[in-house]
């Protein structure tokens, strides 16, 4: 223990010697040369040109799993749309085969013998064939695309379902887990979004794929020695493609971290929160100074990456034409040298364009398919963690109602925490038709102890007993549903002054009137709820047109009407009146402490403000995680210990100060 906490002790003065003066002027923001660098990830930008920076054999390795992946992942979705789409992919490559194939026909009858006329007529009914093919592809591309827009969304809404229900359900361990908060938004606005573009990423590359492999499969039926050629042409056409890419990614990155510095000079500009402090300090003329002095360098940044993109995709076609041109020279001598009929030439020109093109879609859908596997990844790692974390399900629930909660050697400490236990061996009973106040300072475990009553946290030792079950025994959910707990910073709810109070029953859109209207007036939300435009179905927010927003206090009352709403056996008060006026607070701890008496219900108040717990049966005195003093009112200010040091320094706040001696008393 140290000083300032022994009895009497005193608090050491500040070592000013230890802090230097502050330089007279510094830079907001570190130099161009390291702008951005200094940012810790982003969530969102986790994955962002990872392509970029993998291995082209390591991305081929693995894209057989990621084709899996996303079939598997439609396939849970939507079955037929899943089948519908694979096999008229597969039908639409074939057709476009067959049309490279009937192409040939066409020009064999163009180049043939005789006269114009008579060839045009000879190639009118292959010229037909090749209509017909086209058509067929067209119908079958429409219908990949119309089952393919069917298919997404449902991937997203199955996906967006399955992470809300998880994520609302986990335990609250989890949710203090310093990590869990980034990768839950990291999965919603990443994972989802990409895992339902994922799908169109691999129909494209399975598209390309099959139609290289068409382009392929045509060049060979024309001579065996022009897939050697076509394998020859499409190498440094592929690289070339990759390299773009990978520039094009990596500059994506780069660009993107810069945004991010200057976006937070633009998010405090805008911020609600900040908008008082930054007019009252006058400091919008330097945030906007800093804001367009890394609004220039981006600029800067954003011309560069022009300058660089240019010279990569000059590169990039000047090494594809190249190999072209020596493409379709090896053509021309094959076809001099009479190896291939012209006709046959003219349709691997055809193959030749239809397979460059093919590469560069697979080149582009690869690092896209890849990237976008990564976050798919990523949300399912996520999920899974979320299902192992969920609370305690025995399939046992609680019987409705409680006589007595026992609570015997309770010990509970913060997961990642290595400090002192937060609750270490509290022991307490609290009976049906009693109020129970939990006081102490900041810290002393009133609140760590309320939660572990309403089943929000598992003890690490000892136990809880309601009626003589062991809450471990029981669905943790079973136990939240058979306690009340208002909060002293409460949920401010978007939604009608009505859904404020009954979703602490489980619903929003349908109440008991009586019972809501008896909560709203115990709680001192009626006349404030009278006041409203539209009385209980006004919005109690300003996203609404016809919203309102309330004050601090007003919201707190609403936080009490829930609770009593709730109407559960068990009713938690942590600082509930903390921003309320004294007189609301007087009607509150009137109407829940002194009202209308529940035999049935326990009712635990925390409170700083002790002269609320006076009329409590039983008051409970935390320090560092342990129960210190018990008993009534009475009985502690007798005791003389903590709680009545605390009540006497509190109540000696409300007298009149005694006037110096050097002054003369006022007439």
């Amino acid at each position: 223990m140290t000083d300032a906490e022994q009895p009497g002790g005193t608090v050491p003065p500040p070592r000013d010697g230890d802090l230097p003066l502050p330089p007279a002027s510094a830079p907001a923001a570190p130099a161009e040369g390291d702008l951005g660098d200094e940012l810790a990830e982003a969530y969102w930008a986790t994955y962002d040109g990872a392509a970029a920076r993998t291995s082209l054999w390591t991305i081929l390795g693995r894209l057989p799993g990621i084709g899996r992946r996303v079939l598997v992942l439609a396939w849970r979705a939507d079955r037929r749309a899943t089948a519908a789409v694979v096999v008229l992919q597969l039908v639409s490559a074939t057709t476009a085969s067959f049309g490279l194939l009937a192409s040939v026909g066409v020009l064999q009858a163009l180049f043939a013998q005789g006269a114009t006329p008579d060839r045009v007529r000879s190639a009118l009914p292959s010229l037909a064939l090749v209509v017909g093919l086209l058509m067929a592809r067209a119908v079958m591309d429409a219908g990949v695309t119309l089952f393919q827009e069917r298919l997404t969304p449902t991937v997203r809404r199955l996906l967006e379902t399955e992470f809300l229900q998880l994520t609302a359900g986990v335990a609250l361990e989890a949710v203090d887990d310093a990590t869990w908060s980034d990768d839950a938004h990291r999965a919603h606005d990443r994972g989802l979004y990409f895992a339902q573009q994922s799908i169109a990423q691999v129909l494209e590359l399975a598209s390309a794929l099959m139609g290289l492999a068409g382009a392929a499969s045509v060049l060979t039926y024309l001579h065996p020695l022009l897939l050697p050629l076509l394998i020859a042409s499409v190498i440094p056409q592929g690289l070339a493609s990759v390299r773009s890419a990978r520039a094009q990614f990596l500059s994506q990155v780069r660009h993107s971290t810069l945004r991010r510095r200057m976006q937070i000079f633009s998010w405090l500009l805008l911020d609600e929160d900040a908008a008082a402090e930054l007019r009252s300090s006058t400091a919008a003329a330097a945030l906007l100074a800093e804001h367009q002095r890394l609004a220039v360098t981006i600029e800067r940044e954003e011309a560069r990456l022009g300058r660089e993109a240019a010279r990569t995709g000059l590169v990039g076609r000047a090494v594809g034409g190249l190999a072209t041109g020596l493409t379709y020279a090896a053509l021309a001598w094959m076809t001099i040298r009479g190896w291939l009929p012209l006709s046959s030439g003219g349709a691997a020109v055809l193959a030749v364009r239809t397979s460059q093109s093919a590469l560069t879609r697979i080149v582009l859908a690869t690092h896209h398919a890849y990237e976008y596997a990564l976050w798919t990844s990523d949300l399912e790692a996520f999920l899974d963690q979320c299902r192992a974390r969920l609370p305690r399900r025995t399939g046992r629930t609680l019987p409705s109602g409680v006589r007595v909660i026992t609570v015997e050697d309770l010990t509970f400490t913060y997961p990642g925490q290595d400090a002192r236990p937060a609750l270490d061996g509290v022991s307490m009973r609290l009976a049906a038709g009693s109020t129970v106040a939990f006081v102490g300072a900041n810290g002393s475990g009133k609140s760590t102890m309320s939660k572990l009553l309403a089943g929000l946290y598992v003890p690490d030792s000892g136990t809880i007993r309601w009626d003589g079950t062991d809450i471990m025994d029981v669905d943790a959910e079973s136990i939240q549903a058979q306690v009340a707990m208002v909060l002293q910073d409460p949920v401010q709810w978007p939604l009608s002054a009505a859904a404020n109070i009954t979703i602490s029953a489980g619903s929003i859109t349908e109440a008991e009137p009586e019972r809501a209207h008896l909560a709203a007036v115990e709680s001192g939300a009626a006349p404030v709820i009278a006041g409203l435009p539209r009385q209980w179905a006004t919005p109690l927010s300003r996203r609404f047109k016809t919203g309102r927003q309330l004050s601090g206090g007003n919201w707190a009352k609403f936080a009490v009407a829930r609770g009593l709403y709730k109407k559960a056996p068990v009713l938690v008060l942590d600082e509930p009146t903390a921003s309320m006026d004294p007189r609301a607070e007087h009607a509150v701890y009137r109407a829940v402490l002194r009202g209308q008496h529940r035999a049935d219900r326990i009712t635990v108040l925390i409170s700083h403000r002790l002269a609320s717990v006076v009329e409590c049966d039983r008051i409970y005195v935390f320090h560092h995680g342990r129960i210190i003093e018990e008993g009534d009112h009475a009985t502690l200010m007798r005791r003389g210990g903590e709680y009545a040091a605390m009540f006497t320094l509190q109540a000696a706040a409300y007298q009149p100060m005694a006037p110096h001696a050097s002054e003369e008393p006022r007439p």
